[in-house]
């Protein structure tokens, strides 16, 4: 009977099981073996039939993961691939890549490189180090598919450096959480299975392998400020206080248990405060709580639209926007890639607004969907007895427009015209969408505002064929 239940047993096991025996099952680990990569991979839950995309620069870290996953390989049946970018910011990038096909092809892994192009504007705009790792970002999701999962190299050193450089922005307690062990990322997952290890462990690893990598000369350059911690700080730190880094990661740890704590009260907070459209939320309702959680709320409503976080001095103009009705109508609160306004008893978070040109005509077939650049799209779906009347609008194109000040326009069933602008305050449609709202004319006159009203005489009647309009907002 023991017997028969170790054979049962023996079966269940899954091939990372058998190599688990020989790694250590916990956060840190004292020495790196491919077999402690092995139970890093089953604790973040991937299985050996789980496609992998190593991120290989050809440097040291990513040189020792991907030498160890092939080694697992003999064991397993792992799904390996590379996809090296080259960013052609140094002269010796193009030999690199060649570095990183000739190295993949000894062992058996595909290599996709990609080349590309970072623009002075980028680099002004966000500095060389964003800019690059942006770049490369993007240029990876391209190569993770559904059911992928990127393997990024950072290890301890790069998380304790992450949480310094988080920690001298004034970050709060999701960026001292640094770096995630896994998180979703383009249509599949990221994940950093060397967190646990240490720089040093990585390079015996090497050296006890016989690796070869290639060296980028710029991470010595101590005028980026990654490189500054890692040559300048971190040697004093280690002299005074030896194992820093590996304590600072650990503190990344604790404090991405505290940001999953507050992510839940968050998401209580945000079921109690969210409007009816999910991406605004309703003041009233936000100056119940107590001001840490509405701190909390703001950045996790935030986040979870995708928009980066703001800093602490917006985040306390858009309180401010809670706590005091605005001066004006048009009070918003503005960081890059994003901005919050407020209107009536709603916040709403958006992309920044290009203004539109109130002097543009667009003529309009309504059988083709219009594209009007930087603010959104126009259709028209056929129908019967609802939207724009296809007789009376005849056969000439329409014509788009936008607003220029005292339009009118007649309701079906109503005796008299209204001024748009009143129509539009009634409606409660907020200022900086009536600014991007398409008006549609025929024959030159306002036959239509956006997706919201049709003027008689143009207005279908039961049963007659019409033009249900659609307008979609770019942001």
């Amino acid at each position: 009977m023991n017997g028969g239940n170790r054979g049962i047993n023996k079966l269940r096991q899954s091939p990372f099981d058998k190599l688990r025996a020989n790694g250590i099952n916990q956060r840190f680990y004292n020495v790196f073996y491919p077999s402690a990569l092995a139970d890093v991979l089953h604790r973040l839950g991937l299985s050996p039939e789980t496609p992998l995309k190593i991120a290989f620069s050809g440097g040291l870290d990513s040189t020792v993961l991907l030498h160890a996953l092939s080694v697992l390989r003999g064991e397993m049946p792992l799904r390996l691939g590379a996809v090296h970018v080259d960013h052609g910011l140094q002269p010796a990038s193009a030999g690199w890549a060649l570095h990183a096909e000739k190295f993949c092809e000894g062992l058996n892994v595909p290599c996709a490189v990609e080349r590309i192009l970072i623009t002075t504007t980028e680099i002004h705009e966000h500095g060389l180090e964003a800019a690059a790792r942006q770049a490369r970002y993007a240029c990876l999701a391209r190569h993770v598919g559904a059911g992928e999962v990127l393997l990024t190299a950072q290890h301890v050193d790069d998380q304790a450096e992450t949480v310094l450089l988080q920690l001298l922005r004034g970050s709060g307690t999701h960026g001292l959480a640094a770096m995630p062990e896994i998180a979703p990322f383009s249509a599949g997952r990221l994940a950093r299975p060397l967190l646990g290890f240490t720089r040093a462990q990585l390079a015996d690893y090497a050296e006890r392998e016989k690796l070869q990598w290639v060296d980028d000369a710029s991470n010595c350059d101590s005028r980026f400020a990654r490189n500054y911690l890692r040559h300048q700080v971190f040697p004093l730190l280690d002299a005074r206080w030896p194992g820093a880094a590996r304590q600072i990661a650990r503190a990344a740890a604790l404090s991405a248990e505290a940001a999953g704590l507050l992510d839940a009260v968050a998401e209580a907070d945000w079921q109690a405060c969210r409007a009816e459209d999910p991406s605004t939320l309703s003041v009233t309702a936000l100056r119940r709580l107590p001001p840490p959680r509405q701190r909390n709320l703001v950045r996790y409503w935030l986040r979870r639209q995708g928009f980066q976080a703001p800093s602490a001095m917006h985040l306390d103009h858009i309180l401010a926007q809670v706590e005091h009705e605005p001066r004006t109508r048009h009070a918003v609160v503005r960081w890059p890639e994003a901005e919050v306004r407020r209107y009536r008893d709603e916040l709403t978070a958006l992309r920044p607004c290009r203004e539109t040109d109130s002097a543009l005509s667009l003529s309009w077939n309504p059988a083709e969907p219009l594209v009007i650049p930087g603010v959104g799209l126009l259709r028209a779906i056929a129908t019967r007895g609802d939207g724009l009347s296809q007789e009376r609008i005849g056969k000439a194109p329409l014509t788009v427009g936008w607003r220029q000040g005292g339009e009118t326009c007649r309701l079906p069933g109503r005796a008299h015209h209204h001024k748009l602008k009143k129509l539009l305050q009634e409606a409660g449609v907020p200022p900086w969408v009536r600014r991007r709202l398409p008006l549609v004319y025929a024959n030159g006159e306002l036959a239509a505002i956006g997706d919201r009203w049709v003027c008689e005489p143009y207005a279908a009647r039961a049963d007659e064929a019409a033009w249900k309009l659609r307008f979609e907002l770019v942001n």
